[in-house]
């Protein structure tokens, strides 16, 4: 079967909302091997909304649509619907009751706009809505099905598991189901990752390779369609295996799992110490997100200025004069006084120039030095990252991450 989303609401097109529905409806829906051919958003507009919900009535099989079932002026979806099937809305008393209890639980009288969501193409079958005010709606048209579902995500989700997807299963004569796996790397970029698994990315009929870059991070998705999800699974492992021969140690995590998650869990009784500069404390709060880290994580200073660098990280005036803030004399001081001031198994630092501004003599914008101490060695690193201050301060974050993952790993 072929499914369309349609996300409804202006908010969406002007940027004010991220519309995270469609994503979770993609995912979901192939997990019950619903193919999803298009995705597409309209706003708080009746005419454009009629022609999209037409056309996607031609085109797909099963049509979902998330928002425009709220109880003001603007939430045109079910009147629209109405239009599209031509079939009149009537008032259903379940809805209309339901509606009433939400309002009399919270101790306020039912504005009357309220009413307008009883509202329902007829012949609907009617979903309820454990936490808002708005139904869902599931309405057969033939062979195909018009899903119309709330936009807030706390009122869609519960309604899509305990009613949309046992529905669809039952509707679906295709048994097949959909998985993927997604292998996380990190210290290569994306075209320099491609050449190395290009063979994989050729791949086609039932199990893909997908290859989706971020910043300091490439992914590689695998996907197989299968009769069931042990056979999909078999698929995946599969190609999971020769890619991680390819890939051996670029490969750091699996599906949500993060770089700091992982090195985490490679430190095990190992400590360490950190000192930041250009970074401003970001290595140090991806770690402590991480509940557990205080076992590991001793202690972290960030010494932003020259001053605090001298003063709390004993970094000698002559070596910062000499050599600059921003250098790997200064990165690798840096490490080693966090190491020996907090007595941690590893130190580790970083020191550059994440701009817009502060690109000084013959170091621009992006040049980062990051530094790795244990009493038998200290490692510095000089890297050039790209991009945004955001970017370069999260690139040097996720090297220096990787740096100690590599490390723990040898």
């Amino acid at each position: 079967m072929k499914a369309e989303i349609i996300g409804i609401g202006t908010e969406i097109l002007l940027g004010e909302i991220v519309n995270t529905n469609s994503a979770l409806l993609s995912r979901k829906l192939a997990g019950i091997g619903v193919d999803v051919y298009y995705h597409s958003t309209v706003g708080d507009n009746k005419k454009r909304l009629y022609e999209f919900i037409k056309t996607a009535l031609k085109r797909s099989d099963i049509v979902i649509t998330t928002g425009g079932l709220g109880p003001t002026i603007d939430d045109v979806t079910l009147e629209t619907v109405a239009e599209v099937l031509e079939k009149p809305l009537i008032l259903e008393k379940g809805i209309a009751d339901l509606i009433d209890a939400h309002f009399k639980k919270r101790h306020i009288k039912m504005p009357q706009n309220n009413l307008r969501q009883a509202y329902i193409p007829k012949g609907a079958t009617w979903l309820r809505n454990n936490i808002g005010t708005a139904p869902g709606l599931v309405i057969k048209i033939d062979r195909k099905s018009l899903i119309a579902l709330p936009g807030p995500p706390r009122e869609m989700i519960p309604m899509l598991d305990s009613y949309v997807l046992p529905y669809l299963k039952k509707q679906s004569k295709n048994k097949a189901v959909i998985l993927s796996r997604t292998l996380k790397t990190t210290g290569l970029a994306e075209s320099q990752l491609h050449d190395k698994i290009k063979g994989f990315m050729r791949l086609s009929g039932d199990t893909t390779v997908g290859i989706y870059a971020h910043p300091g991070q490439v992914d590689l998705k695998i996907t197989s369609k299968a009769s069931n999800s042990i056979a999909a699974k078999r698929k995946i492992n599969s190609i999971e295996k020769k890619i991680r021969r390819r890939l051996g140690r670029l490969i750091f995590g699996v599906d949500s799992e993060t770089l700091e998650e992982n090195t985490l869990k490679l430190l095990r009784n190992k400590t360490i110490a950190i000192a930041e500069s250009c970074t401003g404390g970001l290595i140090t709060s991806r770690i402590t997100d991480i509940p557990g880290a205080s076992k590991n994580l001793l202690c972290s200073i960030v010494a932003y200025s020259n001053r605090s660098k001298m003063e709390l990280l004993d970094v000698s005036y002559e070596t910062i004069k000499k050599y600059g803030a921003v250098s790997m004399q200064t990165a690798k001081a840096m490490a080693i006084s966090a190491r020996k001031l907090s007595r941690a198994d590893i130190g580790i630092s970083t020191t550059g120039i994440a701009g817009p501004a502060g690109a000084i003599n013959k170091k621009p914008v992006g040049l980062v030095y990051i530094a790795f101490s244990t009493t038998l060695k200290t490692l510095v690193k000089e890297y050039h990252f790209s991009g945004t201050r955001e970017s370069i301060k999260f690139r040097a974050s996720q090297s220096a991450l990787n740096m100690l993952r590599l490390y723990l790993l040898r």
